[in-house]
């Protein structure tokens, strides 16, 4: 299992590269920057959140582990 800090800076890094992405594509198909980055904010905050509970439930769950994994 790994660290709780671990998979939070996981998430932060991986939603904040979302955001870039889905900012330049909101701006792309709306023609306005404010309303592409705002749809990308909401849509990043909610992916965070989602994100880091999946992750954790999914820590938890022995399932497919190889025996040699310690944090089996």
């Amino acid at each position: 299992m790994e660290t709780r800090a671990r998979t939070l800076t996981k998430a932060i890094l991986w939603q904040a590269l979302g955001l870039v992405v889905m900012t330049a594509l909101g701006w792309l198909l709306t023609g306005s920057a404010g309303t592409g980055g705002s749809l990308a904010l909401a849509s990043t905050l909610v992916g965070l959140v989602t994100y880091v509970v999946y992750e954790r439930v999914w820590a938890g769950i022995r399932w497919g582990r190889l025996p040699h994994d310690r944090t089996a």
